[in-house]
């Protein structure tokens, strides 16, 4: 099979425009070609008056050596995409592996090593994704927060209340990505989020799809407990190393092996952590508002004349603004055709997230649009002071949306011209249970304030109308990513606790589904080499952190 990269076509192209573009890049006849997949399809909309379809494509073909030879540009030999399992388990296991957390890391770290023959137990805090599925809908229609069961705890993780993205910017030697991918598919996803270039499969979707994994790992001897928080871990005295997890029902479960994969929401877990003695450390995160804007106007500034063409469907965005105060503002987790959510997992705090259904059919774009910040700068003097940072902001957001759970909103004239609103327009905001107007800048730091009052002009100068006077903002934005790192070594362990393997977004190293997925292959893989004393393979540094 030969690949080839870089296949531009019309985006109302013909059928037969594809092959007749592969026929054209290899100078053959139409006999010598014996067929192909899509491999990869994106878009080029720079010029919106223009838009092109991408494609990348895996060729049968007569003669590939010879046309290997002829240096043909964007065409090469077909990688290998498959994964490879690095160990499976010896017939009998002095104790299974465990893995705290059944989020879209935690799921996939359990899911290889019950297909590796390790027979995981999965311990998650929260219910069953369908009993969760009530809990949530109960706080959004009547104000009933389960603080264990909500869109941040339970099974399928915070990821399942999202838009259901599926690209990243990780580097993927091990095709672990296409892994997940492939798993996905397997588990009712539609196959094209093997070849669209930003994949998405939204949250009803998902639903039925972390129950069908779960059922893989069942089914492979592996076990999964619902309404399981872990309390402590059982250390070693001398060497630190793990040797069991605690519950809050009082029970243990032997092991020495336990992967920490609990989200970028658990705060108790990280206290507990801490107060053991396991290295943690603060990080940056980001904190702001969401934003929603007719998905109309990103539309058409997008994509111009063939707004609602269906291979394109609702227009997303990615901006960055660099401020004057030295602050980066730039979109969070776009939601095209999608809602805004309450996100909170504790009472008394309010915090917004964005989703959207595979559809993308909503009135309302949505995006987070978030300050950066530093421990040095903004949290200094404790590794866990991010933690309260988010605490005093959702604190805040509460008492501002009149303390019953309602976002505080404003339009973004009123955030402009620094005045509270009192009402809303033509842009409706889809947050629920309610939108509170008044006055946001006692939502966020002043120089998040500072900033992103900057940064909206700015946006506006890329997207006409991002600066629209009814445009509505609510608050606050604040769980964009995990306020500490658990650091790891080249084992992928904790630096001082053997034995644990923190993962994921709650440890620190990803930052969506598949790159949270991807960790959770990672450390599978770490966990199996432990267990059967096989040499971990050299560690790949994560792209974002340089860490292992």
């Amino acid at each position: 099979m030969l690949r080839l990269t870089e296949l531009k076509l019309p985006l109302d192209h013909a059928e037969e425009a594809l092959k007749k573009a592969i026929l054209k890049r290899l100078g053959v006849k139409p006999g010598a070609l014996k067929g192909y997949t899509i491999f990869r399809r994106g878009y080029d909309a720079r010029r919106a008056h223009q838009i092109s379809l991408i494609y990348t494509v895996d060729a049968d073909v007569d003669g590939e050596g010879v046309l290997l030879k002829r240096r043909i540009k964007g065409v090469a030999p077909t990688p290998d995409t498959a994964y490879h399992f690095v160990a499976q388990a010896p017939a009998t296991l002095k104790h299974r592996p465990v893995v705290i957390g059944m989020g879209p890391c935690g799921m996939f770290a359990g899911l290889i090593l019950a297909q590796m023959g390790f027979k995981p137990i999965v311990l998650e805090r929260g219910k069953a994704v369908r009993e969760r599925t009530v809990d949530t809908f109960a706080f959004w229609r009547r104000r009933e927060l389960n603080p264990d069961s909500n869109v941040q705890f339970g099974e399928g993780g915070a990821g399942t209340f999202s838009d259901g993205k599926l690209h990243s910017q990780i580097k993927d030697p091990g095709h672990r990505g296409r892994k997940v991918l492939t798993e996905f598919v397997k588990a009712g996803a539609p196959d094209e989020i093997l070849y669209v270039s930003k994949p998405h499969i939204g949250t009803f979707r998902l639903v039925s799809m972390v129950e069908n994994i779960r059922a893989s790992i069942e089914a492979l001897g592996g076990e999964v407990r619902f309404q399981a928080k872990v309390t402590g871990l059982d250390l070693a005295p001398g060497d630190h190393s793990v040797r069991g997890v605690l519950l809050a029902d009082g029970s243990r479960i032997d092991t020495g092996h336990v992967v920490m994969a609990v989200g970028h929401s658990a705060r108790e877990t990280f206290e507990m952590l801490y107060d053991a003695g396991v290295y943690v450390e603060a990080k940056p995160f980001s904190i702001g508002v969401r934003m929603e804007h007719p998905q109309s106007l990103i539309d058409r500034c997008r994509f111009g004349k063939f707004a609602g063409h269906p291979l394109l469907g609702a227009a997303d965005y990615k901006l960055v603004h660099h401020a004057s105060n030295g602050r980066s503002v730039y979109s969070f987790c776009m939601c095209p055709g999608g809602t805004v959510v309450a996100a909170t997992s504790e009472i008394g705090r309010v915090v917004t997230n964005g989703m959207s259904q595979y559809s993308r059919a909503e009135r309302n774009a949505n995006s987070g649009i978030v300050v950066g910040i530093t421990p040095e700068q903004d949290y200094p003097g404790h590794p866990l002071a991010g933690i309260a940072f988010q605490r005093h902001w959702e604190a805040q957001a509460f008492k501002a949306g009149g303390g019953t759970y309602d976002a505080p909103g404003q339009r973004v004239g009123d955030f402009l011209a620094g005045r509270p609103s009192t009402g809303f327009e033509n842009v409706i905001s889809s947050y629920r249970p309610a939108v509170f107007p008044t006055d946001l800048s006692q939502c966020l730091p002043d120089y998040a304030v500072a900033a992103i009052r900057e940064a909206i002009p700015a946006f506006d100068r890329q997207i006409k109308g991002y600066a629209m006077d009814d445009a509505v903002m609510t608050a606050v934005e604040s769980r964009t990513s995990s306020p500490i790192r658990i650091k790891r070594n080249e084992a992928l362990q904790s630096l001082n606790t053997p034995g644990l393997f923190p993962a994921g977004e709650g440890a620190g190293y990803a930052g969506g589904i598949l790159s949270a997925g991807v960790d959770g292959i990672r450390i599978a893989e770490a966990v199996a080499l432990s267990m059967t004393g096989k040499a971990p393979a050299p560690a790949e540094a994560d792209p974002e952190t340089g860490y292992p």
